[in-house]
């Protein structure tokens, strides 16, 4: 386990790391006509190698015996962590409003609940199945816009599936993580998810620019976006989020990720002009009530760095 890095109160901690996220919501919807999606994670995955590399390289240096083994599991760790969630993610944004998709990801902890039930064969209790009933109906009523037309015609956005396409995703990922906790050492791990996930993107972000001929606008928001997403989005966030957590516990802040659409619908009303609908509001308060009844008293993930980093984001 690696020693938390930062020395602030771990509920501070806590609200920065969600902060950090709610904007990356935002911020990847707000440059959708600037960096094509697969571009804007191969740069800020690449953004956050380097800015990483420093802190890790010495530990890395040592543990790579405890990773060589273990290279396939690292590999899938990467696809569905790395490129998965945060390619489907930023795609998604092209088609959902970021309220939407924070809302929607809000539901993470239910989809690992039911991916574990089926996997890794963990029975859900009374709580956790509660919740999941809640959480269920409240991403239905999202992404329906609570329109039961919508649900019996199936006429979903596209971009509310590629979010729960994602949250799959890093579902899985989380997974992973949680079974290999006490085996793969955390940042030594991360960093080569890192590093694995811009060699999955850089094919896809070259396709994107070369073949697909989507344009690349550059200018002080796409800097500033790459700059956002690969260092406060993903390191900043990851070491605040973790540094917390080896304090309180991942059950104390699992509770703290409900804040992610909070301040992502703050930060979309007042920069892209977003507004939040009644549908959202009903749908996000039994998304948010489910996980509450869901982690209210099970701890489902240990205090593992890489079990918590990019949820959201």
């Amino acid at each position: 386990m690696n020693k938390p890095m930062i020395r602030v109160s771990p509920y501070v901690l806590l609200v920065l790391a969600n902060v950090l996220w709610g904007g990356n919501f935002v911020i990847g919807r707000a440059i959708t006509e600037s960096l094509p999606p697969y571009t804007l994670s191969f740069l800020r995955w690449c953004t956050a190698l380097i800015v990483f590399l420093p802190f890790v390289w010495s530990s890395l240096r040592k543990e790579w015996p405890l990773l060589r083994p273990k290279m396939a599991v690292i590999i899938l760790m990467a696809f569905t962590g790395i490129t998965g969630f945060n390619t489907l993610l930023y795609i998604a944004l092209h088609y959902t409003t970021s309220i939407n998709a924070s809302l929607v990801n809000t539901s993470t902890p239910i989809v690992i609940y039911i991916l574990s039930f089926f996997i890794l064969r963990e029975r859900l209790n009374k709580n956790q199945t509660i919740g999941t009933i809640f959480s269920l109906v409240g991403v239905l009523f999202i992404i329906s816009k609570g329109s039961l037309d919508t649900l019996l015609a199936f006429s979903f956005n596209l971009g509310d599936l590629l979010v729960i396409a994602a949250l799959i995703c890093w579902s899985i990922y989380s997974i992973l993580v949680k079974r290999y906790t006490d085996i793969l050492p955390g940042y030594s791990t991360f960093f080569v998810c890192i590093l694995i996930g811009i060699a999955i993107l850089f094919p896809f972000s070259m396709y994107e620019i070369f073949v697909a001929q989507i344009p690349v606008v550059w200018s002080t928001g796409s800097v500033l976006t790459v700059l956002y997403t690969g260092i406060f989005a993903s390191i900043v966030a990851f070491i605040s989020w973790n540094s917390a957590v080896s304090q309180v516990g991942a059950g104390k802040a699992g509770i703290f990720l409900n804040l992610i659409p909070v301040f992502a619908s703050i930060f979309a009303i007042l920069f892209i002009g977003e507004h939040v609908a009644w549908y959202q509001t009903i749908g996000g308060l039994f998304v948010v009530l489910g996980v509450y009844i869901s982690t209210r008293i099970v701890n489902v993930t240990k205090n593992n760095p890489l079990s918590q980093n990019e949820n959201a984001g």
